[in-house]
């Protein structure tokens, strides 16, 4: 297999995504992870802007590094003057990498209008700061920032900068395409073009404003590039980088080039939801590959192939990549959806009738508000009751909320429940800051002294979505909730036009669903 070096630049060009900050604490936590997950280089910043990114370094330094090499980010010296002096090429030695990335300038608009400088000059800048930072004995890779837009506008000139990025040392020279407006069929034949030219080691870069990021880069490989730059989950500037978590299986997978040690891939998905988590970035679910509806599954007929053979509607084994399959259940579902769901949950699912009739009763109940994809602790407990002779934890004889304004006091509220356990019935009240709050403090108080698990059922999230915003506060709400138990969590849904009601459905629905786990060991 050919060798891809994956050149990962989330820790740089991935911070500059608006809404990302991360800590230096945070970027070494994330350095190690794509060390583990057997990146070529690690891009860490660019020491000369900023203390966090030297500190950065100065931490990496000490670090214990398995297969990665760290590299720092700057740019060439300052135009007429000499990297000897330059306090930009003075912080890429002072950081200690072994590796120095330096970027460049290629497109002669941006010569003469940014740098201000002639084209001989920036030519000559280009090589003498590869070259000093060669003498310093640090391995120079060269960014040819511009460069497709250059190649377009000046393809002469494009191409001598890189000539002069080749004198100076550089041992590999990478195309960016910076703008990222270019399409895969240009960046393919101005790539073949180069490698014509230029008889030197190719790498791409590339931004994802046209969404073609990842083909681009594709295209750019298949073309002859053999370094590969790159965020993950595609964090950058404006639209994004290259999302790293396409590339690699779509390199390794599709095209059967070697980019990570023997079985890394199947770290890629706990890999993206990591530094998601870190960048406290909500996981994108529907990201290729490593997203958790990549290999969701939610069409009847779909599921009923998928159950005969999983390649009928899967273009590659989830677990390649550390990802996995999921039936999701809805009123687009068939029975091999609840088949699936239920041999998930460790259920017999019983006979044909009975899956039959469940499935109407979601489709039913799809139709008056509620959603099952979220909700699969809701399913589980729909295959558990329809069981002969399923003996719920508790029954609902009736609650009520009060919510009261007094003086000196201000909102509060308050609920009493009414059930039955094993043939008691069951009468408490409780406050709350909220209906919500005290019809579960109230369920609790009733139910704890027969259900001690109960005390270890934590609220983890609760969502509402109003259905229909034309009918104003009369509109339907559907409400999710998620529960956790330790490292377990579950969700339940539940809808009405009155939210109170819809709360209580899936409020009632998450308990009776931990208790009944519990009970069943599961």
């Amino acid at each position: 297999m050919t060798a891809i070096e994956i050149y990962d630049t989330t820790l740089r060009d991935g911070t500059q995504r608006e809404g990302i900050s991360l800590s230096c604490a945070d970027k070494v936590r994330i350095a190690h992870r794509l060390d583990e997950l057997g990146v070529a280089f690690i891009e860490g910043g660019w020491p000369g802007s900023n203390p966090k990114d030297a500190e950065f370094f100065e931490r990496a330094r000490d670090q214990p590094w398995q297969s990665a090499l760290i590299a720092a980010f700057g740019a060439t010296c300052r135009a007429h003057g000499g990297p000897d002096d330059d306090a930009n090429i003075a912080a890429l030695l002072a950081s200690g990498t072994p590796v120095c990335t330096v970027v460049g300038k290629t497109w002669t608009l941006h010569v003469t209008e940014v740098l201000r400088t002639t084209l001989d000059d920036n030519l000559r800048i280009i090589e003498a700061s590869l070259a000093y930072l060669r003498a310093a004995r640090r391995r120079v890779i060269y960014d040819a920032e511009h460069f497709f837009d250059g190649y377009k506008a000046d393809a002469v000139y494009a191409l001598e900068t890189l000539r002069a990025a080749v004198r100076g040392g550089a041992e590999t020279v990478v195309l960016c395409d910076t703008n990222g407006g270019s399409m895969p069929w240009e960046i393919a034949e101005i790539v073949r073009a180069v490698r014509g030219e230029v008889a030197h080691p190719l790498g791409i870069h590339t931004h994802n404003d046209g969404e073609c990021a990842v083909a681009n880069t594709l295209a750019a490989v298949r073309a002859g590039a053999r370094q590969v730059q790159g965020t993950v989950n595609g964090y950058g500037e404006r639209c994004g980088n290259a999302n790293l978590c396409a590339v690699i299986p779509d390199l390794e997978l599709k095209l059967g080039l070697a980019c990570l040690p023997p079985l890394h891939l199947a770290r890629l998905t706990d890999v993206a939801h990591f530094v998601a988590e870190v960048a406290n970035l909500a996981p994108d679910e529907h990201q290729a590959y490593v997203g958790k509806s990549a290999f969701a599954h939610k069409g009847g007929i779909h599921v009923a192939a998928m159950r005969r053979n999983a390649q009928s509607y899967q273009h590659v084994d989830p677990a390649v990549i550390g990802n996995e399959m999921r039936v999701v259940v809805s009123e687009l579902s068939g029975r091999g959806n609840l088949l699936s769901k239920a041999e998930e949950f460790g259920l017999e699912a019983g006979g044909g009738d009975r899956v039959t009739d469940v499935l109407n009763e979601i489709k039913a109940l799809e139709a008056q508000g509620f959603s099952f994809e979220a909700a699969e602790a809701s399913v589980a407990l729909m295959l558990r009751r329809a069981k002969p002779g399923y003996q719920p934890p508790f029954e609902l004889i009736d609650f009520a909320v009060n919510v009261e304004h007094r003086r000196g006091r201000g909102i509060f509220a308050e609920a009493t429940v009414k059930v039955r356990v094993d043939g008691e019935v069951l009468h408490t009240a409780a406050e709350g800051n909220g209906p919500v709050n005290a019809l579960d403090a109230a369920l609790r108080k009733a139910l704890i002294t027969r259900y001690p698990a109960i005390a270890d059922f934590q609220l983890a999230d609760y969502k509402v979505r109003i259905l229909d915003g034309s009918n104003g506060t009369a509109a339907a709400t559907r409400v999710l909730i998620d529960t956790q138990n330790g490292t377990k969590r579950w969700s339940t849904v539940g809808a009405s036009a009155n939210i109170i009601e819809a709360s209580w459905r899936a409020l009632a629905d998450s308990v009776e669903y931990g208790l009944t786990a519990a009970r069943e060991g599961a």
